[in-house]
């Protein structure tokens, strides 16, 4: 199989904090600037990267925050390629049944949105449980 290799690629790792959300959403507009990219199509990428992200910190690790996130970003000449690496507790996003949103609304309900988010703001969400107990969530969006 002959894969493309990645144009452009970038890592950070971060504490399992929500204080350090906003160093990943510095890090992704920093490579969207590099790049280029269109602001709508990296509103969509930072919102899905965050959403992912903070459900790591609050579900895969509890809200301990001295865990490891790891982002990977890879940009080949039609898609970026953000790949999240962690150690907590495994969880199937095929799992989460698309959300009522009218119930969701009428209910006032804050939360619960991140998956579906997701699914809707990126053209490909892939999940899988890496060896040694890690997770891989993979998102890619399509330039």
């Amino acid at each position: 199989m002959n894969k493309k290799s990645a144009i452009f690629s970038r890592r950070l790792t971060v504490k399992s904090s929500t204080e350090n959300l906003i160093e990943i959403r510095n890090f992704l507009s920093g490579i969207a600037d590099e790049l280029s990219l269109p602001k709508d199509l990296v509103d969509k990428i930072i919102l899905s990267v965050d959403e992912a992200c903070t459900n790591i910190i609050k579900h895969a690790y509890g809200s301990s925050p001295s865990e490891d996130i790891n982002i990977n970003v890879k940009y080949f000449k039609d898609k970026l390629e953000v790949t999240i690496v962690d150690s907590g507790i495994h969880f199937d996003p095929s799992s989460v049944p698309p959300p009522d949103l009218k119930k969701y609304v009428k209910e006032r309900k804050h939360g619960g949105l991140g998956m579906f988010l997701m699914k809707e703001l990126m053209d490909k969400v892939k999940y899988s449980a890496l060896p040694g107990g890690q997770n891989q969530l993979k998102l890619i969006k399509y330039i």
